[in-house]
């Protein structure tokens, strides 16, 4: 079963990965660029989706890895 999603949230002294559920804590990292680049590979291995928030907390972007559904045309 898969897990919660995985978000990258702006801070105040920089930016963090976690999960909806809350579980693994908060991982904290000093650029946007190195929290991506683990919510991606933590959302890989959890094949969940990655959402990612601007400075203003707003989701900017989302990326799935595994839950797509394979029937959706575009």
């Amino acid at each position: 079963m898969p897990g919660k999603n995985i978000h990258v949230v702006p801070l105040e002294n920089g930016w963090a990965i976690e999960s909806e559920d809350g579980a693994g804590g908060r991982q904290l990292y000093t650029s946007q660029e190195d929290a991506i680049a683990a919510g991606t590979e933590k959302a890989k291995q959890q094949q969940v989706e990655l959402l990612i928030h601007g400075r203003d907390g707003q989701i900017r972007k989302r990326d799935s890895f595994g839950n797509d559904p394979g029937d959706i045309k575009g």
